[in-house]
């Protein structure tokens, strides 16, 4: 009797813990989609939410067009600085995210705008808009430094 239980708790375990690594992989399936899908099907920007997740997969790269005062205050770690009035001058530092997703960022949206514009005329194949700028990041309640 004792056998049969245990051999049926230790049943019950394994269909457990084989279910548990299903959906552990349904899960990381899922979100490897995500990302993916989130420049497939996009227009041309990222919400704070969208560009936070493919930074922090290292599936994009984030270029902060603010003035020197403005990083000063605060950005988005892992982000590149390079003030919109420099960036023609200042291209080489990108040309190794040429075929990278980049997601230009400003204070509101408006300077990265004009950044990715920049971007794609020179060929950058894959430049995206973070959407309200890291005003709208730190709505969203994402880290700064």
């Amino acid at each position: 009797m004792m056998n049969k239980l245990i051999i049926g708790i230790l049943s019950l375990v394994t269909a457990t813990a084989q279910a548990q690594n299903t959906n552990n992989n349904l899960v990381l399936a899922l979100n490897q989609q995500q990302s993916s899908s989130i420049l497939e099907n996009n227009t041309g920007s990222v919400s704070p939410q969208q560009a936070s997740t493919l930074l922090a997969e290292k599936k994009a790269v984030i270029v902060d067009v603010r003035e020197e005062d403005e990083w000063n205050q605060q950005h988005i770690p892992g982000a590149i600085h390079i003030p919109l009035d420099q960036l023609l001058g200042r291209l080489t530092e990108l040309e190794q995210y040429k075929n990278t997703p980049i997601i230009t960022q400003c204070q509101k949206g408006g300077r990265s705008q004009h950044a990715l514009t920049v971007l794609k005329s020179l060929k950058f194949s894959k430049v995206y808009n973070l959407e309200g700028g890291i005003d709208a990041w730190n709505n969203a309640g994402l880290k700064t430094q």
